[in-house]
């Protein structure tokens, strides 16, 4: 388990999460059931902003990614702390306007932003757009033509660095849908292309390497090559980049197979990102570019916990035992996309030793369909809460109705109280935007 206040073991030998009862939350919520600690992530978001402050002298911005988790409260709680965000859809973007988050704060990302997209981005005012097509841009310059507006854009740069993750989810390796190579000459192409805009401004360069990263050098590698890059783009163009955006990735632990970072770690994290560019600017003979960061895991990652009932107990005499749960795939993909695992806890009986080794298996009609597999566990029977650590981040976000299962409810705690921040769905809900033809009633 994490280690900052989030989860905690009562007197009862119940998991406490934020204060609340683990077994009370799912008594009177129900389950599956996603729970997210609230100081937890305030506590989270200020570790990057004083860093910032501290490293930096302030001259920089934090954005959460809200990718991780994307919901009216997320952004309220951003925006209460004074940070800004990045979305990456049109949906994201209404999401974070509807909660009165500002406008100038938001950073638009996406690889194939569509017209309707750019033109609610525009019309929005939002920030910054981060541009990754010629195609974007053209669209872009061709809206703010239309509008009598300037549009301030960063470029997505691949700078080639090969961080030690998933392959799914590295993003700056040669092969990558996202951004344009330093390597094959695309990225100064760009640059140059975007400079040639009347109504498009250029303020500097994005990278992003991937996620779930532990390697501090990684990101430092990431650095060096974008301000070797920036010195590139001005001894070739004359354009120096007044913002660098270096992306998210910090990785957070979920099972002991990973580190168990603390908060001055992520802090160390992001001081080394502020060394690193301070020491090639002066080595390059820049100005200081404006620093922007991307963490979303590592904010909401850890602070989530989701809840479930266990129901059917199957076990095949010499192969696993399946706990199958209430919840699955449609809540929760990771394992089916990632193969991701989890530390899973039997909420109401913390101290009990673990005796066996168990598959958690979801509800959908999918042999695939796991939560967790092999994971220890005590005895479980039939109506026991089950916990599953670190799901913050990526598992709402990633749910769907598959099955016409329920997504889940969220509650953000605190201080031993919970508010609903997503309501629980119902039938109605499921069905809301199909459509009766009543040619098809017909006989």
């Amino acid at each position: 388990m994490n280690e900052r206040k989030t989860l905690t073991v009562n007197c009862s030998g119940h998991l406490e999460i934020g204060g609340c009862d683990a077994l009370e939350l799912a008594s009177e919520y129900g389950t599956p059931l996603y729970v997210f600690d609230e100081d937890y992530i305030r506590r989270m978001m200020s570790v990057y902003s004083n860093t910032i402050d501290k490293e930096y002298g302030g001259h920089g911005i934090v954005l959460y990614a809200s990718k991780a988790f994307s919901c009216l409260a997320i952004y309220s709680i951003a925006k209460s702390q004074g940070i800004g965000v990045d979305v990456v859809s049109g949906g994201e973007l209404y999401t974070a306007l509807k909660a009165g988050f500002p406008a100038e704060k938001i950073y638009m990302h996406g690889n194939n932003k569509t017209a309707e997209e750019l033109e609610f981005a525009v019309d929005s005012n939002v920030g910054t757009i981060v541009v990754d097509s010629a195609l974007e841009a053209d669209r872009l310059d061709e809206l703010c033509a239309s509008r009598s507006k300037k549009c301030n854009v960063l470029i997505r740069v691949n700078p080639g660095v090969e961080a030690h993750t998933h392959a799914y989810v590295q993003t700056a390796t040669p092969d990558s849908k996202f951004g344009f190579s330093v390597a094959n000459g695309t990225a100064e192409d760009m640059a140059k292309y975007i400079l040639a805009k009347e109504n498009i401004v250029l303020k500097g360069f994005h990278c992003h390497i991937g996620s779930q990263i532990f390697e501090k050098q990684s990101f430092v590698i990431a650095a060096e090559k974008m301000m070797d890059f920036v010195l590139q783009i001005k001894q070739s163009t004359g354009f120096e980049a007044e913002v660098l955006n270096l992306g998210g990735g910090f990785g957070i632990y979920y099972t002991d197979e990973d580190p168990k970072l603390k908060e001055e770690d992520y802090a160390e994290y992001l001081k080394a990102l502020c060394e690193t560019v301070k020491r090639k600017a002066w080595q390059l003979n820049l100005q200081l570019p404006y620093l922007a960061i991307e963490p979303g895991r590592s904010i909401v990652g850890e602070a989530g916990v989701t809840l479930y009932t266990a129901g059917a107990i199957k076990t095949i005499p010499g192969i696993k035992t399946y706990v199958a749960v209430d919840g699955g795939m449609f809540e929760n993909p990771r394992y089916a996309l990632y193969q991701s695992k989890y530390c899973v806890v039997a909420a109401g009986n913390m101290n009990a030793p673990c005796t066996q080794n168990v598959t958690i298996a979801g509800k959908c009609c999918e042999s695939g369909d796991i939560i967790a597999a092999d994971v220890p566990l005590p005895e479980i029977a039939s109506g026991d809460i089950l916990a599953v650590l670190s799901t913050g981040a990526y598992n709402y976000s990633m749910a769907s109705n598959y099955n016409r299962n329920f997504i889940p409810q969220a509650v953000l705690v605190k201080d031993g109280m919970a508010d609903v921040i997503i309501k629980k769905q119902t039938f109605e809900d499921l069905i809301r935007n199909d459509v009766a033809l009543e040619r098809l009633n017909s006989d």
